[in-house]
């Protein structure tokens, strides 16, 4: 089973960003631990700072992978082009994010990428991702 993670902006940056936040772990560290828990799942992991790149890789595996976890970062509240890249691919998407962005600013409670997707888990840490993963197990 091939399964995408897809993290947007400055997810490159945890373990060191807003620890009281985003917590001390960085997302290598944790994707290695999903990895070994996980053995018979082939994953693909992209960070990508950038819009368009986000887009081209949803759109890479958007045909023919079992799930796709994306963290969409800052772009969740801005992106209708991400929204947008989620709705026209054939691939379920799971919605992750590590804080509960809807106990956070008020920009944070607007998502263009949400109603595209499957299903959203937010302000469950790094546990987010393996949550969604079970959805598509």
């Amino acid at each position: 089973m091939k399964i995408a993670i897809i993290n947007g902006p400055n997810l490159n940056l945890l373990g060191t960003r807003e620890p009281d936040v985003y917590g001390n772990q960085t997302f290598d560290q944790y994707f290695e631990s999903l990895k070994q828990k996980y053995p018979a799942v082939e994953f693909n992991y992209f960070q990508s700072n950038i819009e368009g790149e986000l887009i081209n890789e949803l759109q890479r595996v958007g045909f023919s992978y079992k799930g796709i976890i994306i963290n969409p970062g800052g772009y969740t509240h801005t992106s209708v082009a991400l929204g947008d890249a989620i709705a026209a691919i054939k691939t379920e998407v799971i919605e992750v994010h590590i804080s509960n962005i809807h106990a956070r600013e008020d920009f944070r409670k607007i998502s263009h990428v949400s109603a595209k997707c499957k299903g959203t888990i937010a302000g469950l840490g790094l546990k987010g991702y393996e949550l969604a993963l079970q959805y598509f197990l």
